[in-house]
């Protein structure tokens, strides 16, 4: 896989977890991936950007989903297999493929879209999940949208439903849970700089003791 050193990053809505992201991206000099990546996906696969936008981790209620992937051989978007499963399916691919391929050629950090799944067998991928509290949440979401306490709190069970159901049946893990990433953050507990200290402390670590 080389030696480009990725970062992924799950995170609750609201919990600051794309700026920590983005923050740490640029502390490292590297390229952040956010919506960028449904960009990459996009031209990769030739489907065009707004069914990646209108897709993008959303859950799915196909059951078909273990039979294409079973017949799916990966990077082939002109193949049988993946012109006949559903479009949920297809964006999912070609995002799991874009991931890899932007894993192989550079340095990155990288946000939602299952990226830990689909690096899994990246030695060089540190897995990191950020949280928060909801009443922090609720009050962040409400001022960033201008909306009441009540609706943000709304928004904000819905866009974790969404990421969790995403993620799960995705991956067969569980979202959230600290047995599926390297390191999880409580951003109610300690600031975006301290989370991008620890973050790259851990890497320290990690690396010293795979030496």
């Amino acid at each position: 896989m080389g030696s480009n050193e990725i970062y992924t990053i799950g995170r609750e809505f609201g919990s600051l977890g794309k700026q920590v992201g983005r923050d740490l991206a640029d502390r490292l000099g590297i390229k952040f991936y956010d919506r960028e990546l449904l960009q990459e996906a996009a031209k990769e696969s030739g489907l065009c950007e707004e069914i990646f936008e209108s897709h993008d981790e959303k859950p799915t209620n196909s059951f078909l989903y273990s039979l294409v992937m079973d017949t799916y051989s990966g990077g082939s978007y002109s193949s049988v297999p993946f012109m006949d499963m559903p479009l949920n399916h297809k964006v999912f691919l070609a995002q799991f493929d874009a991931i890899k391929k932007i894993a192989e050629n550079e340095s990155c950090v990288i946000v939602g879209r299952c990226a830990d799944y689909a690096l899994a067998d990246n030695p060089n991928c540190l897995n990191i999940f950020v949280r928060s509290n909801m009443n922090d949440r609720i009050k962040r979401i409400s001022k960033r949208l201008d909306i009441t306490e009540s609706k943000a709190k709304d928004i904000i069970k819905k866009k974790d439903k969404e990421r969790s159901s995403y993620y799960n049946y995705y991956t067969s893990k569980k979202w959230g849970d600290a047995r599926s990433y390297d390191l999880c953050l409580n951003t109610s507990q300690i600031s975006v700089e301290d989370s991008i200290e620890l973050i790259l402390q851990y890497r320290e670590f990690m690396r010293k003791n795979n030496k």
